[in-house]
């Protein structure tokens, strides 16, 4: 018989201990270990047929760099251009990505949806919470009016459901039984907290189950050049329930994001082995099911019928797209005795930065105003070029004028009240002037020095207006005089 042994993990890290601890001294919380046993048993490996397995082509030796072979069409598209970008460029043969997020926003109909959609291909569908009849009715609704872009015209039900296969399974050696008989293209788990070894005996949803699951199908995702996507839950932190060392086995983290109250969805990249991890996808929730948004500057700049104060738009940067997004701002005179100083999608300590700098260097007076900052759509900005926007919107709040509805801000501040240069600001213009608006305010000094004339920035075949500023006190000049 095999031997059993008692061992305690931390639910959050999943740092393993022999004996109980109080403390984690891997994560430093507390009360996170919990008992489990574990079957030690060697001789036991999941077995599934290979047919073209990469382990039995390559020798096992040291390979030059050069001679290694590398094609283009080892990606794969999928109908999703939100989804292809969000993953570099389309899905890796033998890849392994997990996808996370809030109960509800959505993870289990982005992924039928692509099972449904992928054509030509096998696609096996793995469900360990729902029976087949409720997949089968998600299936019926999102294949009403399911379509892969606006121009392109409706497909019938039984070609969209052709090539999907349902399996509601939570044990991973049956898996890989129907698995070694379909032969699939494509592999989703939903979700990997549901499945269980039989070489584990601890419960479903535990460290070492979780740990050992997604092991055994990491190794059939390499072995078999297989993509597989897995659904995983997240804690009450908004991190991936399970041990952090989860996501350093696979090789794409997506966090997909929102609000349940409201109709758009985020697909942001956390991790990605094989193209950026500062991509950003964006979906608008339907009741057929999710619709990719291909200009998501249209849905994060909201319609006005009369100016207000306190509200800019700002040119920023989600890996290598652009977007214009609307930052607004709100300044009151604190009522209580301390000022509230609330941000809502952009960074509480870079906030106070920027009130410090305002009132040092431009004399304006908020140490007794409350200040509420807004990035509107449910997003969280971390580029510092919208810093001037932001600047703009709060003394346009304080003081109560309106910014003209066709400026747009992109620049950083500095400590000392200058507008530093930022990045790819030829597409932040581009951006703004496709959508219409009429100037732009940048940093001058995003204008090489006489020395890289050849290089200079060619601002003659832009039609909007650009404002080159050096500092912020020259801003407030030309915006409020």
């Amino acid at each position: 018989m095999a031997k059993s042994k008692i061992a305690y993990f931390c639910q959050s890290c999943g740092f393993e201990s022999a004996k109980w601890l109080g403390k984690c001294p891997s994560c430093q919380q507390w009360n996170t270990f919990v008992e489990e046993v574990i079957e030690k048993d060697n001789k036991a490996v999941p077995t599934w047929k290979v047919s073209n397995s990469t382990t039995q082509q390559r020798a096992n030796k040291p390979v030059e760099v050069s001679e290694i072979t590398f094609r283009e069409e080892d990606r794969l598209l999928t109908p999703d251009k939100e989804f292809n970008r969000v993953l570099g460029g389309g899905i890796v043969a033998g890849s392994l990505v997990l996808i996370g997020g809030e109960p509800g926003i959505g993870k289990s109909t982005l992924m039928l949806q692509l099972a449904l959609n992928m054509p030509n291909l096998k696609v096996l569908y793995i469900s360990g919470e729902e029976s087949e009849k409720q997949i089968k009715m998600r299936a019926e609704r999102l294949s009403e009016v399911q379509t892969l872009n606006k121009s392109e015209i409706e497909r019938p039900k039984s070609e969209i459901n052709k090539g999907c296969y349902i399996l509601t399974e939570t044990s991973t050696q049956n898996i890989f039984k129907q698995i070694e008989e379909l032969e699939p293209d494509l592999v989703v788990v939903d979700s990997i907290q549901t499945l269980h070894s039989s070489h584990i005996e601890s419960t479903p949803g535990s460290v070492s189950q979780v740990r050992e699951c997604t092991a055994e199908l990491l190794r059939f995702a390499k072995e078999s050049a297989t993509p597989v996507f897995l659904i995983g839950h997240i804690t009450k932190d908004g991190m991936i329930a399970g041990p952090k060392i989860l996501e350093h086995m696979v090789d794409t983290v997506l966090q997909f994001e929102g609000d349940r109250h409201h109709v758009y969805r985020i697909l942001r990249t956390v991790k990605n082995r094989f193209g950026s991890a500062s991509e950003l996808g964006i979906y608008e929730m339907l009741g057929e099911g999710l619709r990719e948004v291909s200009n998501p500057s249209e849905i994060l700049l909201s319609q006005r019928d009369e100016p207000l104060s306190g509200i800019t738009i700002s040119a920023t940067l989600e890996g290598m797209r652009p977007m214009l997004i609307e930052t607004q701002a709100l300044v009151s005179t604190s009522v209580y005795g301390t000022p509230q100083r609330n941000a809502n999608g952009f960074d509480a300590k870079r906030m106070s930065m920027l009130l410090a700098v305002l009132e040092k260097r431009c004399g304006f007076k908020l140490g007794a105003q409350d200040v509420f900052l807004n990035i509107t759509g449910g997003i969280k900005v971390e580029d510092p070029a919208i810093d001037l926007g932001l600047a703009a919107a709060i003394i346009s709040s304080y003081q109560n004028i309106p910014i003209p509805f066709k400026t747009c801000f992109a620049g950083e501040i500095g400590l000392s009240g200058e507008i530093r240069a930022v990045n790819r600001v030829e597409q932040r213009i581009a951006e703004a002037q496709k959508l219409g608006f009429e100037q732009i305010y940048i940093s001058k000094y995003n204008m090489p020095s006489a020395a890289q004339d050849k290089k200079r920035m060619d601002l003659s075949r832009y039609t909007i207006d650009i404002k080159m500023v050096a500092n912020i006190e020259e801003v407030f000049e030309l915006l409020f005089g």
